[in-house]
């Protein structure tokens, strides 16, 4: 009977390194660097990083586009305010006179004649 269990100990353990064996030869061919994961994991933090780059780019340029259109709104706000003050004082100046409209002269070119004193 103890002959019978070390035999199938033996085959328990040759199954056993044989079964690491072959999932040691596919875990190495799924975590290669040119075909397997690894590759697809390598692609993939170049992009992350690329993205970062791009998106702080992105923020620099929206926190510019922000200062700028506040500075713009300030100035709006600012002109604004001094055609309030135009308009308002536009209401305390009299009414204008109404203008007659200018006489128009004859149409086409006036000529005059001089004396020159010879008759």
């Amino acid at each position: 009977m103890d002959l019978v269990a070390d035999i199938l100990l033996v085959a328990g353990a040759l199954g056993a390194g044989l079964y690491c064996f072959i999932l040691s030869r596919r875990l190495t061919r799924f975590t290669d660097l040119e075909n397997g994961v690894g590759a697809a994991v390598a692609v993939l933090s170049a992009q992350v990083s690329d993205l970062q780059v791009a998106l702080e780019t992105a923020q620099r340029t929206a926190t510019h586009s922000s200062d700028s259109l506040e500075d713009l709104t300030q100035r709006a706000e600012d002109a604004a305010k001094r055609l309030e003050l135009m308009v308002a004082s536009m209401h305390d100046l009299p009414p204008a006179p109404l203008k007659q409209a200018p006489l128009k002269s004859p149409e086409g070119p006036v000529f005059s004649r001089r004396n020159g004193g010879t008759q």
